[in-house]
């Protein structure tokens, strides 16, 4: 009876690493490095939810949209301050937070409109992740998301890659139909004294987006404690 049991182990272990080297294969066969993808598709996959086109005609994405613009050009000329908090940052990256933060007080000042931090679907405020911020106009019950970036002037049409989107179930921070938009915040790149000079507004409708596949390994994993 033990080699039995022994032997239909030593099988599902063998399937277990067939399976597994099938799967390399056909990721790798896939050349998914090589493809795009529709930012909408990727999204509804995910999520289950639409992302909802950017309409010029339509009066409650003009509310928001106007908003954020507004929004925007105050946190250019604020944040640009000599006293500004971000210059005392040690990197420019960490400066997203003073426009998420900005952004969220001015566009709930504005009548009929509220901006806050997306919960994930556990219902958890999340800072980290995609997107940052989501603003709903309280008169349609329209949702936009908004993910602001920082982009120096001179990488504004590099090809390195800024913009990031993981699906994970647990910590899924789309759960609503909604505009989605990105905020690129142009900078000068004069490190520790940081100059925000112009924003540009995007609508993710329209995005094409790669998928990076990579084994990973933690250091917890290369070095285990002994």
């Amino acid at each position: 009876m033990k080699r039995i049991v022994f032997l239909l182990l030593l099988l599902s272990h063998f399937f277990s690493l067939a399976d597994d080297a099938a799967l390399i294969k056909q990721l790798l066969a896939e050349n998914l490095d090589k493809r795009t993808f529709a930012f909408t598709d990727v999204v509804l996959a995910s999520s289950g939810k639409k992302v909802i086109p950017l309409d010029s005609n339509n009066a409650a994405h003009l509310r928001i949209t106007q908003a954020i613009r507004t929004a925007l050009d105050q946190a250019l000329v604020t944040l640009s301050r000599e006293d500004s908090p971000v210059r005392k940052l040690r990197r420019i990256n960490e400066a997203s937070r003073y426009f998420e933060d900005a952004l969220m007080l001015s566009i709930n000042q504005s009548p009929g409109l509220r901006c806050e931090i997306p919960p994930t679907k556990k219902g958890d405020l999340q800072r980290s992740g995609y997107p940052d911020l989501k603003i709903t106009d309280r008169n349609s019950g329209l949702v936009a998301y908004l993910d602001p970036k920082l982009v120096e002037s001179k990488s504004l049409h590099s090809t390195l890659r800024t913009f990031y989107y993981e699906p994970k179930h647990e910590t899924l921070k789309i759960n609503d139909d909604a505009i989605h938009l990105l905020c690129g915040i142009e900078h000068d790149g004069k490190e520790g004294q940081w100059t925000f000079t112009h924003f540009h507004l995007v609508d993710l409708s329209t995005l094409r987006v790669r998928l990076k596949a990579e084994f990973q390994a933690s250091n917890a994993e290369l070095y285990p404690k002994k």
